[in-house]
Parts: C-alpha cells; structure tokens; sequence
C-alpha cells in the first residue's frame, strides 16, 4: 500500500466531489474500461482510424451526461482524454476527426466547473490502478510517472491548507512559524516524487516516447494542453510564501495561462491571495526593524522555519531542471517547451527567484537586516503587518544576497499588483 493510499480517505472528508478520489477512480459512466485497455496497442500501431472509432463510440448521449455527477463527468472526460491525446500524438486534430466530441467536451467541462478536456488530475490521480489503468503506450515508465504524481497530490492539498492559515499570521506569532513546518512537511513530498520520477523514468522515455501525447488540442477555436505537471499546484505554495510581491513578468505570464487547468478551489485560492504581502515580505519587513546582533527567539524561529520551506522548494527545482536538460536537450528533444508550456529558460528562472529569497530569509536568520525601509513602504507595513507593541510596524522591503533591492511589485514602477 502506497503512502498516497493512507492519506488521500482523509481528503474525501472536505466536501468537494473532486477530492472522492476513490470514486472517480472506480467510475466508468462509458464502459470504457475495455476499449480503453487496447489504447496503447493501437497507438504503437499508430492506427488512427481505430482511435478514432474509439472516441466515437465512446460518446455518450447528451441528456443522459448532462444529468451525471461530477465524478461521473470528471470519470467521462479521463476517459475520452486518453483518445484526444492519442489522436493528437498522431498528427490527427481529434475535434475535427470526430466533430461530435465538441458539445460533450464543454458539456463536461461546464459540469466540472474545469476546462474542456482532460488535465493532469485526470491522468494521474483521477485515474484508476491496476488492471484498469488508463495509460497512452502501455510501458511501466508511464505508469511511474503517473505514480509520481499521485505521490504529490495529497501533501500538496495539505500545504494549500497550512499556507492559508499562514496568510493571517505575522512573522512575530508562534503560530507563523508552526504553520511553515508544517507546510515544509506537506512539500516535501513534491522532492520525494521527483527522486522517484529520477528513478524510474528515462529522461529519452519522456521526451520521445510519451510527451508527444499532451500536446495541445482545438476545442472550438481556443487550444488546450494536456495533461502536464506544471497544472500540480506547486505554485500555489510559491504565491502566499513569495510569488504573490516577488515574482516577475515571465512567471506571472506562465501562470496566468497555467491557473485555469487548476481545480475550482484552487483557482479561488490564487483570486484569494495574490497581490497580498507575503511570508518573505513579512519576515523582511519584521527583520528590518529590529536591532542588535540577535533576532528575538519567535522571529528567529519564523526566519528558519521560513528558510526551510524555500530549501526544500529550491531542492526540486533544481532537481526538475535536471530532468528537463535532459529531455529537452539537443540531440533528444522534440519540442522546444515543457508539457505545461514553460522552457528551460524559465524554470530556472524560477529556480532563482527561490533561490534569491531562500538567502535573503537565510540572511536574516543570522540577523542580517534587508534594505531600509522607504516612508512609502512603512506606510503599507503599518497597515499589513502587525508587530509586537514595543516595536513599530515593519516594511516589506528586502535585498536580496546580491544587494539588489526585492520590494513587493506593488512597489515596483511596470510590476502589477496582480497576476493578471
């Protein structure tokens, strides 16, 4: 029994029909779990005409889906997902092969509340074990990488939950610093899936075999990519820690194309906390203004707690790129992006915006002040932030280990306040 087997019952306790992990994963509303068995035969044949009988006879009458549960038409569209990638990995436009998945596919995205095709939930944790295992070649190197995925998925959930409780804190309260350790717990997992993505997958695997199956695909005019790991909210964590004051244009561009492949919950949590003040600006601010060689036991204990949950976020992206090297090197690569439509380029990007942030919350937990703060940016600390009486409200203002000045982008002239 696998970690992930222990810990995701707990989910199904929120209410929220897509975490009945269990029950989508047994449902099949389109008696697929034959037809879908012989995918990966047909695709090593390359045999189009037979996926496209496939996604045709798959489809299920209009009124009777538009009367299904969510898990039943999250269930539909995992299932008709795995003939629109295979169709597309084959050259083939599937919308326009069979015409007639068009009204069904927004009928289920409507139903879900999600985006009209299959994401990286219907592929991985949605998706059944076992026998019936809904998988595009068949080799057990996908079926770990779908593993790997289901690893994630539910300390992620946890992470969102501690990270919320996260945004109410100050960096002077016990409770801040209980909140990242336990955050830290939860994303570990995330370095865990990708040692065993490491493992168990060949970098030529994925980048030859299996990752021209989530290509993007036409529906109605408006194209849609498949299922990739940058839909996992990892970035979620990244918005209430850092990303919501210290991000940069290209990140926020990739989000905000990514965001819409999120769960309903998610996507309300990113509308929740962007543009807010957050954990790093906090803890800078508080760091600022206090003096003498030593941080007050409370907020030396945010700084390290704080440090630790950006540690374990730079150890997976640097991983991540890693793989992505590999894949997408020269003599390998058949695409210029990632899955989830990111180069190289920006994820390490992203890497050193961790990065940059992990020094300067390491550098404080030594007692280093950031940058003093400016009258406008103590103006905004003395309304978001709340300090201990004896000390006045703190900026959120740093610098990062280079010197350069990391203000929130409500601060910086071009930034929006926003993601969008």
């Amino acid at each position: 029994m696998a970690l992930y087997d222990l810990v995701a019952p707990r989910l199904e306790e929120r209410g929220d029909p897509r975490y009945r992990i269990a029950d989508i994963r047994d449902a099949d509303p389109l008696g697929a779990d034959a037809l879908l068995a012989a995918v990966p035969a047909m695709n090593a044949r390359a045999d189009v005409p037979a996926l496209t009988v496939a996604l045709r006879a798959l489809l299920p009458d209009r009124e009777l889906a538009a009367e299904w549960s969510v898990v039943d038409a999250l269930a539909a569209m995992r299932d008709l997902g795995i003939l629109l990638g295979s169709l597309k990995r084959h050259g083939t436009q599937p919308t326009a092969a069979v015409p007639e998945v068009l009204p069904i596919l927004e009928l289920l995205g409507r139903r879900t509340d999600m985006v009209p095709r299959d994401t990286v939930h219907h592929y991985t944790t949605w998706n059944p074990t076992g026998s019936r295992q809904r998988m595009y070649t068949g080799d057990p190197m996908e079926g770990r990488l779908q593993e790997a995925v289901r690893m994630s998925f539910p300390g992620l959930v946890a992470a969102l939950d501690t990270c919320e409780r996260l945004t109410t804190l100050e960096p002077y309260d016990p409770g801040f610093a209980v909140a990242l350790d336990r955050t830290a717990h939860h994303v570990q997992s995330v370095v865990d899936a990708i040692d065993f993505t490491v493992a168990h997958v060949s970098p030529e695997y994925f980048a030859l075999t299996l990752r021209p199956y989530f290509e993007e695909i036409d529906v109605d005019g408006r194209d849609y990519l498949g299922p990739a790991a940058a839909q996992v909210p990892l970035w979620l964590v990244d918005l209430t820690l850092w990303q919501c004051d210290r991000s940069d244009p290209a990140y926020d561009a990739f989000l905000a194309e990514s965001i819409q492949y999120s769960l309903p919950s998610w996507r309300d949590f990113h509308a929740r906390y962007a543009g807010r003040v957050s954990a790093v600006s906090k803890l800078s601010a508080a760091v600022s203004w206090e003096s003498g060689d030593r941080l007050p036991p409370q907020l030396a204990a945010s700084a390290h707690a704080l440090g630790r949950v950006l540690k374990i976020l730079k150890t997976f992206r640097a991983r991540h790129i890693g793989i992505a090297r590999k894949a997408y090197a020269d003599d390998v690569r058949l695409y210029e992006e990632g899955s989830g439509g990111a180069p190289v380029a920006l994820l390490r990007s992203i890497l050193d915006l961790t990065r940059d942030n992990e020094t300067l919350v390491r550098r404080a937990s030594k007692g280093v002040p950031g940058a003093a703060p400016s009258t406008a940016a103590r103006s905004q600390a003395a309304r978001s932030t709340t300090a201990p009486a004896a000390s006045p409200a703190p900026s959120p203002v740093a610098s990062s280990s280079a010197g350069r000045v990391l203000a929130p982008r409500a601060h910086v002239a071009g930034h929006p306040g926003g993601l969008r």
